[in-house]
């Protein structure tokens, strides 16, 4: 599961997510990818889950960049602990998105198996996503 070696501190804050993804909103690696179009926490295991979709429908073909990665604790107290007595303590780590932010980017395998690779990794995420494609993408160098 993905999560930081090490951080700084051990709790963060909520924080909001305004606005428009800022960096990491166009293809930089792969061919295809998928975009979010809504702001939502990303756990490491939903990132996972999404990873092992695309890697077994590809048959490990291809090449896969995973574009975010969670580094924000998150924290939770107990199930029945009453208000009070201080924040609770770390549960996991997740990975803030907000709209336009880049998930996965893939290369070197046919539209269709990319296009359904990332369809079932979709599935796997939180979020509503967008199919995308290189700009200067060519169909007819099919690999």
């Amino acid at each position: 599961m993905l999560q930081p070696k090490k951080t700084k501190f051990r709790r963060a804050q909520k924080g909001r997510m305004k606005g428009i993804a800022q960096r990491g909103n166009s293809l930089a690696f792969g061919s295809f990818g998928i975009k979010t179009l809504e702001s939502k926490w990303i756990t490491g295991r939903q990132i996972e889950a999404a990873r092992i979709a695309v890697t077994r429908y590809m048959q490990r073909q291809g090449q896969i960049w995973i574009r975010i990665f969670p580094d924000k604790p998150i924290t939770k107290k107990p199930a029945e602990v009453r208000m009070g007595k201080g924040k609770g303590s770390p549960e996991g780590f997740v990975a803030p998105v907000t709209p336009g932010r880049i998930i996965l980017e893939v290369e070197g395998v046919p539209y269709e198996v990319a296009k359904e690779a990332l369809r079932l990794a979709a599935q796997k995420l939180p979020v509503t996503t967008k199919f995308i494609v290189r700009r200067d993408y060519d169909p007819t160098q099919n690999v």
